[in-house]
């Protein structure tokens, strides 16, 4: 059993991260301190002047853990890595968890490529961004493919320069075609050389450039080309009209600003790059009642910049936070120069601030009402569904699978997670069924049971997270293989099945070996068909994807020896496969990259012995 005072007295003087507990064992609040033995003590001393969370918090701890790390920067990132795993009910959760799209520059390969990407990794390759949205990433790479003839393939220019043939966009002008070797390589630097001006801000200087090559063209009556460049200084110049500058200084900047409702704050974070905004975003955080605008801002930053994978150079926030100095540290480590933190009084940057908080209250206004009744929704309808299965809390991370397979072909199993009523689709996961031949739904079921909770046992990544509810789509069978999985990997997670009527519509759950029907009407019923359908719909879609690629399967795939670049040049060669079938083994071996042995081996394949 455990014994708190005795588990007090061993607390050691030193930094870490402390985890507390409830009787059932779930992580409910996780911090950090600069001494693990002065910080958690506080905890069970005099309550009096606790805000009302703190109190209501140490009522439910039952247990807790800590772990030591060498210093203040180390216990803030496991801290906030803690949190965004677990999501703990006492911690200010940032529910938002994107991954921000970059554009990248492959200045590290010959003949650089302009790519999407959402990871930064330290390749030699130069990133801009982060873009809010998808959308203004697509856009700014057409506009410089557009502008640009650079290629976009992703061939080995290093081995097989000159030896393919050019793709369309080199036959319609949108590449120069440096995979045929004739490309003058430093003209091609050129142009990535502007476009790294374009995405650094210097679209003016750009601009200049190009209008003293249009002047040169046209002098040397080369009117083709002097057009060619004034219809790039019009684009460009239709891209500054619609960017607002709002800062003299280059410097990479966000801008953070708040706005507080009853019980929930919306967060604005306005992304500006070399003195112009990009774009904005937006976060709406709940349970804030008795949360001090510091202490949100400070868990807000924490979690934020977890997730993005580039910080800036300057960060601007309304007032001083928690741990000021400690995050300043760990963002410049994580960007490996100094970064600052400013709270602006006045000026340029006071004024921004003011925008800032100005969008946030609208966003407030628009979306903050909206966001509170879905999650008052989604809240009442896992108490239903606790209170109709019993369970002993309320199933906050549901985990649902289903099995789709067309007469035993290409069988698949999917998972869809959906957490705290909504669906979190970076979490879904897709399983081909390795080890069934033939149409055995439960045999499928099993073997992707075991396969993720193996991985969650083993902490691996994407998985180390367990639900604690399991939604099988099936009836007794089916369940009763879920339970049998979890009790011979020893872990106890209450499973259902969702069984469906006549006409494909969900029925009821099935738990404890009992069919529990709920209101068609309420909330709870609404909530459990929306994941029985997601699941049916996620396994489909991967069920027919794998369906679709094996129709055009070709025959050559096969044959020992025969990979894509040999498959290509036979059928470049021969145009066909009843062709190939035809050929003789001199006549298979005369294809480039084919040989005398591998000319037999596709021969016997088709033809068997008919040579010999």
């Amino acid at each position: 059993m455990f014994n708190i005072d005795e588990k007090l007295k061993k607390l050691p003087d030193k930094p870490g991260v402390y985890i507390m507990k409830d009787k059932s064992g779930e992580i409910i609040y996780v911090g950090k301190a600069i001494s693990l033995k002065k910080r958690v003590r506080q905890y069970f001393g005099s309550t009096k002047n606790n805000p009302p969370k703190v109190n209501a918090m140490i009522k439910h701890i039952h247990e807790f853990e800590y772990i030591i790390v060498d210093n203040e920067v180390e216990a803030l990132i496991l801290e906030a890595n803690l949190i965004k795993k677990h999501r703990p009910k006492y911690n200010i959760l940032l529910r938002d968890d994107k991954q921000y799209p970059y554009i990248k520059i492959t200045t590290n390969e010959k003949y650089p490529r302009v790519l999407k990407t959402r990871n930064i990794i330290k390749d030699g390759a130069k990133y801009f961004g982060p873009y809010p949205s998808v959308y203004a990433v697509n856009d700014t790479i057409d506009i410089i493919r557009n502008l640009y003839p650079i290629r976009t393939c992703n061939r080995d220019l290093e081995k097989n320069m000159g030896k393919t043939r050019p793709c369309l966009n080199y036959y319609i002008g949108k590449c120069l075609g440096p995979c045929q070797g004739n490309v003058d390589e430093n003209k091609y630097m050129e142009m990535i050389d502007e476009i790294i001006m374009f995405l650094s801000g210097k679209e003016d200087k750009l601009i200049e450039i190009i209008e003293e090559k249009m002047i040169e063209a046209a002098e040397n009556m080369d009117y083709e080309n002097a057009a060619k460049y004034r219809d790039q200084i019009n684009s460009l110049n239709i891209i500054l009209e619609k960017q607002k500058i709002v800062s003299s200084n280059l410097i990479d900047q966000d801008i953070i600003g708040m706005a507080r409702g009853i019980d929930e704050v919306c967060i604005q974070v306005f992304f500006i790059r070399s003195g112009k905004i990009i774009g904005r975003e937006h976060f709406i955080i709940s349970d804030t009642f008795n949360e001090e605008k510091r202490e949100i801002l400070s868990s807000f930053i924490k979690q934020f910049y977890l997730g993005t994978a580039y910080v800036p150079k300057e960060i601007f926030i309304e007032e001083e936070i928690e741990d000021m100095d400690t995050i300043v540290k760990w963002l410049s480590e994580k960007r490996g120069s100094k970064v600052n933190i400013r709270v602006p009084k006045r000026g340029e940057k006071s004024q921004l601030m003011d925008m800032v908080k100005t969008n946030a209250m609208d966003m407030l206004k628009q979306y903050g009402d909206k966001f509170l009744r879905i999650q008052r929704q989604n809240e009442k309808a896992l108490k239903e569904i606790q209170y109709a299965l019993g369970l002993a809390k309320i199933p906050n991370r549901i985990e649902a699978y289903d099995i789709s397979n067309i007469a035993g072909v290409s069988p698949v199993g999917s998972m869809v997670v959906f957490e705290q009523g909504e669906p979190k689709k970076s979490d879904y996961r897709r399983f081909k069924i390795k080890t069934v031949n033939t149409p055995d739904d439960y045999k499928s079921m099993e073997e992707i049971l075991k396969r993720r909770f193996k991985r969650a046992l083993a902490q691996s990544k994407g998985f180390a997270i367990f639900p604690d509810l399991i939604m099988i789509d099936g009836g007794k069978g089916q369940v009763n293989v879920a339970l049998n999985v979890l009790e011979e990997l020893n872990i106890n997670i209450p499973v259902c099945g969702l069984v469906k009527d006549d006409f494909h519509k969900t029925r009821g759950i099935i738990y404890n070996n009992e069919e529990i029907n709920l209101e068609e009407d309420s909330l709870g019923y609404r909530l459990i068909y929306n994941i029985q359908e997601e699941a049916h719909r996620f396994a489909i879609n991967f069920h027919r994807s794998l369906r679709s690629k094996k129709m055009f399967k070709s025959e050559l795939d096969d044959v020992k020896g025969i990979g894509e670049k040999r498959k290509k040049a036979l059928l470049k060669h021969f145009g066909s496969i009843d062709n190939i079938k035809k050929a003789s083994i001199e006549e298979l071996s005369q294809v480039e990259s084919m040989n005398k042995k591998v000319a037999k081996d596709l021969f016997k394949h088709f033809r068997g012995n008919e040579g010999e």
